[in-house]
């Protein structure tokens, strides 16, 4: 009976394997360019060219919209605060009143204005739309060459966020990198996010975005490039990736997605009992285990995701209407996504990781330009059309993983990037950093994107070798 009982097990073992591998499963389309128009009123005809003008446009907000704003901080209407509570309840009420008072008395617009305009704004129209990005062009000298990067923000985030780590890659002998090392980035806002038009028609998503970043960086004359994003900016450029693989050079990101499918579960519940069957360090089960402790900050701290997936438009007027409202929602992110533990802390742990300088131009890039609820839009569309089965592709470009202790989809193993990342060739246990990674640690993140790079272009070389 023995061996029967051990037949039984295998035979068991194996079918279960088969049937959680997806080997069964119907493998989705691969992704494909789309006839899209974003524009206002009826699409124009197939005769029609589109202005590819691309144009510099500066940073220039009316005095009247600053006034505006100061009447409406000035009669803000403060609720009661609980007592003994920090953010566990969301904004603290003490801490945004004292923001509020910064906001109206000391905040400068238009110093934060005059360093938005350090680098250069650019404005093009993309399948109906103008879509806004900054391009740095790095001092090059004699023979020197650069790497085109495309950097891509996510919510509620704007480009503004990398203004601290793209002096880094544009001058990297003067932040620790080599002179072999020089990147050109280009940073776009996301349609309906910041400078860039809202998108007139439903249906906008990562692959749309995705589509339209690829033409925007054609346009601008790469013919490879790199991407790197989180949030957003991951999914945005996984689909770029998935789209046309051809130019992009290499995809670097801070959070990786993979399939959520009954493999991932498989994995789950036999890391907990056999860590290396599951292809998991110590390090890793100690970050991944108890696996309840990430659903529940999950079900805690999702609750935006539902609402703005499903009703944005209605939360939508509140925060169009509300400065400190909008302040709140967003800043409550910044606090909590960049480390949880901010939550018991009295002023959300802010101004640990930024100023409220810093803190104040995140929330008026969303003010002052009315996209807080075109953002939110986003959401809802990833669960229409194919966005949701982006995810179950697999990137075949060489990809690099940033992994970030407090990043807040929680920690995917180095061993499980490979189901959605097949080429990775480079990954990174953060000491530190959470969900706004260039934001709050734009120096590890840059010589991230270095190290990772550098590789991509070590296994380019013996290409280059062979073909002289």
């Amino acid at each position: 009976m023995g061996w029967k009982l051990t037949t039984f097990f295998v035979v068991v073992a194996v079918a279960i394997a088969v049937l959680f591998s997806g080997v069964l499963e119907t493998p989705p389309e691969p992704l494909e360019f789309q006839d899209n128009y974003w524009g206002r009123g009826a699409k124009p005809s197939p005769d029609t060219k589109e202005d590819e003008k691309v144009y510099g446009i500066i940073v220039n907000v009316s005095d009247s919209a600053i006034a505006d704003l100061k009447n409406r901080l000035s009669s803000m209407r403060f609720f009661e605060a609980l007592e003994d509570v920090q953010f566990q309840y969301g904004f603290h009420r003490d801490y945004m009143i004292d923001l509020v008072n910064y906001w109206k008395t000391q905040y400068d617009w238009r110093k934060q204005e005059a360093y938005l305009n350090t680098f250069l704004h650019y404005k093009t129209k993309i399948e109906g739309i103008d879509v806004h990005f900054i391009r740095i062009k790095p001092k090059l000298k004699p023979g020197q060459t650069t790497k085109p990067l495309l950097l891509v923000h996510g919510w509620p985030g704007s480009v503004f966020e990398f203004y601290k780590m793209i002096p880094m890659l544009v001058d990297p002998t003067s932040h620790g990198g080599s002179e072999d090392e020089v990147f050109e980035v280009i940073a776009p806002s996301i349609p309906g996010y910041g400078f860039s038009e809202v998108p007139h028609k439903k249906g906008f998503d990562q692959i749309a975005a995705g589509q339209m970043f690829l033409k925007l960086m054609e346009r601008l004359g790469f013919e490879k490039f790199y991407v790197q994003g989180g949030d957003w900016g991951a999914l945005i450029t996984r689909s770029m990736a998935l789209l046309k693989p051809s130019v992009i050079k290499g995809l670097h990101t801070n959070m990786p997605t993979v399939k959520f499918s009954a493999a991932y579960g498989f994995y789950l519940m036999l890391g907990s009992v056999a860590p290396s069957l599951a292809g998991l360090t110590e390090e890793d089960y100690d970050k991944v285990y108890p696996a309840s402790r990430q659903l529940f900050f999950t079900l805690q701290e999702s609750g935006y995701y539902h609402l703005q997936a499903s009703k944005p438009d209605t939360v939508g007027f509140a925060l169009n209407d509300s400065p400190v409202g909008l302040a709140a929602y967003i800043l409550e992110k910044f606090s909590t996504w960049t480390n949880p533990a901010n939550r018991d802390l009295s002023d959300g742990g802010l101004e640990k990781y930024y100023t409220k300088d810093e803190l104040l131009t995140s929330v008026m890039i969303y003010w002052l330009t009315g996209t807080i609820t075109s953002s939110m839009r986003f959401y809802k569309e990833t669960f229409a059309g194919r966005a949701l089965e982006a995810p179950t592709l697999q990137v075949t470009v060489p990809s690099g993983v940033a992994a970030f202790p407090y990043e807040i989809i929680g920690h995917v193993p180095e061993s499980w990037c490979y189901w959605g990342y097949p080429n990775l060739v480079h990954y990174t246990t953060m000491p530190t950093g959470g969900h706004f990674a260039a934001f709050e640690q734009p120096g590890l993140l840059a010589e991230d994107i270095r190290v990772f790079v550098r590789k991509v272009e070590a296994l380019d070389a013996p290409e280059k070798v062979a073909d002289q």
